[in-house]
């Protein structure tokens, strides 16, 4: 055998035995600690952590609580569903304190990039100053902007431009960056 396919034996031999301890981690979802009768995993309701379902999480604030707002062309303020959208963000941060945010600024594909670079920063700036003044502390907020260099739509229609025009705030846990 040469050396090539002695390793791929091995790295075979050593994955198919890292997958042979189904309870190896504490809390994983594997339905080792199921409990069909407490409702859920380990009596939690089935609530998975980490999942869209539990509360605390990244993803449910992203997919229930929102995590971008959509500005009109060439507008850094906010309309009320916008608003409506940041005060359940705002909400969620007060009682998730051990989340920080930054809020990307982003903007469509008209325009010059210089001019859309401070399209985003105003309105990701809008949205911090909006978050604060909801009573989320500066220090776990920062904003950045990426005007047009980040699209989640390409082609030259108005519902794509619509979607770019936005603001989406990131979370995440631990000390910000500068």
């Amino acid at each position: 055998m040469n050396h090539i396919s002695k390793a791929l034996v091995l790295m075979t031999a050593l994955g198919v035995s890292a997958c042979t301890n189904p309870n190896r981690f504490p809390g994983d979802s594997s339905g080792a600690g199921y409990d069909a009768s407490a409702g859920g995993q380990n009596g939690t309701s089935g609530i998975v952590p980490g999942s869209a379902n539990d509360p605390r999480s990244a993803a449910y604030f992203q997919q229930t609580v929102g995590d971008r707002v959509l500005f009109a062309v060439d507008q850094s303020s906010l309309s009320a569903q916008g608003q409506a959208t940041l005060d359940g963000q705002a909400q969620w941060l007060m009682t998730n304190s051990d989340y920080l945010a930054v809020i990307e600024g982003h903007a469509d594909e008209q325009g010059t990039r210089e001019y859309n670079l401070a399209l985003g920063a105003r309105r990701a700036n809008a949205v911090m100053e909006y978050l604060i003044a909801r009573g989320i502390p500066a220090s776990r907020l920062k904003f950045v902007t990426y005007g047009k260099e980040r699209p989640i739509e390409i082609c030259s229609e108005e519902a794509c431009y619509a979607k770019n025009r936005r603001a989406v705030t990131i979370i995440s846990a631990g000390g910000l960056t500068s």
